[in-house]
């Protein structure tokens, strides 16, 4: 980290410092909201010091947890990346949107439909800036491609994943069909995306904007940036996290200094969980396997002076799907006319502390509903075992865990709990069933691909 960016974390860390045990602050204005979503990739539940003991220090986001809301029960949209980010920017269950399969590769011809509406869409019409600075992964090739095709007016980052090769930067200008390109400095990546989104708030501090800040971190390989250590127990890993940790301090620290804090809503979670590397805090499973809440539950802080309250803690079941319709709310523009969301407005749960809108959260191995999930319940109808994904049908027993008990999902109680474990899966034969039609008969040319070359390979 260079001079310049050291003073600035450490001014970020001293301001908030100097304010994290003021409440709401100055009422805010009558204009709409700005909005920012810091996304990481594979941040897990476990991985930051929010949930408790055991977590990797990250006191910018603490700071941010005591002055804001902190959500003990978000689902990320999907257990994988390009699904959950489709989930998030649309309001809808990524099989909805034709990317509820796996994750998009670099000769991958799939893509984010033209005709879905994210949220830099949705905001237009009350006259938004918006724009994307990271990771997109949502379609590289064809139509899909560049996000600025998708309501953002502005895009710099990368396609895919930064471990996916061959991997360029580029930057696009709604309006211009020109798409710039440039090398990437991996260690480097985090600060430009950031670097780029600060840039766009100064730029726009005078009417309402959407940044979505889709930081190519934790996922590995770990590029730790040379102002972060690297020496903890937790090694590249644990510096790449204080590295999100200083990022997000400094975009705190820039709202502030801007006089924008009692006009933002910013949200910080990750798309799913961990992965090889990381924690999922306790819970079964990482990202991509499966129903269990270790793929899917995630790190999630709303922070909005004068609109939400601080220190707050809310159980209440949300998801990713909740982002765009609550977005919409809290800008005052009526829901979506003429499509079909899964996610619901979740301002009352942020500000009241309210019950979930939602009776049940779907959760999807790829394309099929594999567990429910109520307040209260969880019901698994599959396992991955030895290579093998199993439906529970073939065992003589069932697996229903009871979140107000077993938050880590290690014992089932379905034998003493008959009834419940009936009605549980009820719904998730339901949801099987409305999401049916919207499966692929077949699986991506670019996997077929994959597997092929994969085929030779023994242990």
């Amino acid at each position: 980290m260079d001079r310049r960016r050291l003073l600035a974390a450490g001014g970020a860390t001293a301001l908030l410092a100097g304010t994290a045990a003021r409440s709401a602050g100055p009422a805010p204005s009558k204009r709409p909201p700005n909005f920012i979503v810091v996304l990481c990739d594979d941040l897990g539940y476990g991985d930051v010091s929010i949930y408790g003991p055991g977590g990797l220090p990250t006191p910018n986001l603490e700071r941010m947890a005591r002055e804001g809301v902190v959500a003990t029960d978000y689902y990320a949209p999907a257990n994988l990346c390009s699904p959950s980010r489709a989930g998030l920017l649309t309001g809808r269950y990524p099989v909805r949107t034709g990317l509820g399969y796996e994750v998009i590769m670099q000769q991958d011809d799939r893509g984010l439909p033209l005709s879905e509406v994210t949220i830099g869409k949705a905001l237009k019409p009350a006259g938004y800036a918006t724009a994307l600075f990271g990771k997109w992964h949502l379609g590289h090739l064809g139509a899909a491609w560049p996000p600025t095709k998708h309501g953002f007016d502005q895009f710099f980052g990368i396609p895919y994943s930064h471990d996916m090769a061959p991997l360029s930067l580029f930057e696009s200008h709604a309006g211009s069909d020109e798409v710039a390109r440039s090398p990437v400095d991996y260690p480097q990546l985090q600060q430009q995306f950031y670097d780029h989104a600060e840039r766009f708030i100064e730029a726009n501090k005078d009417r309402p904007f959407f940044v979505e800040l889709a930081l190519s971190a934790p996922h590995l390989p770990e590029y730790p940036h040379p102002g972060f250590k690297a020496d903890t127990y937790a090694g590249p890993y644990g510096a790449v996290v204080a590295e999100i940790d200083s990022i997000l301090g400094r975009l705190l620290a820039k709202l502030r200094a801007l006089k924008l804090e009692n006009d933002t809503v910013v949200v910080f979670t990750s798309d799913n969980g961990p992965w090889f590397e990381g924690s999922p805090g306790g819970m079964r499973e990482r990202k991509g396997g499966g129903g269990y809440d270790g793929g899917y539950r995630v790190p999630f802080v709303a922070w909005a002076p004068g609109r939400l309250p601080a220190g707050r803690r809310v159980k209440s079941i949300i998801s990713g799907v909740d982002i765009l319709p609550t977005f919409l709310a809290m800008a005052g523009l009526p829901p979506l006319a003429g499509v079909e969301l899964d996610g619901r407005d979740i301002t009352a749960v942020l500000t009241k502390g309210a019950p979930s809108p939602h009776e049940a959260l779907v959760l999807f191995d790829n394309e099929t509903p594999i567990a429910i999930r109520t307040q209260d319940w969880k019901y698994v109808d599959a396992i991955y075992y030895r290579d093998h994904k199993l439906p529970m049908m073939l065992f003589p027993y069932q697996e229903l865990y009871d979140h107000r008990a077993d938050r880590t999902e290690n014992y089932s109680v379905a034998v003493g709990n008959p009834e419940v474990a009936k009605a549980m899966k009820a719904r998730l034969d339901a949801a099987k069933a409305t999401f049916a039609h919207y499966k692929h008969a077949d699986i991506p040319q670019a996997f077929k691909t994959l597997n092929a070359q994969f085929a030779h390979i023994q242990d």
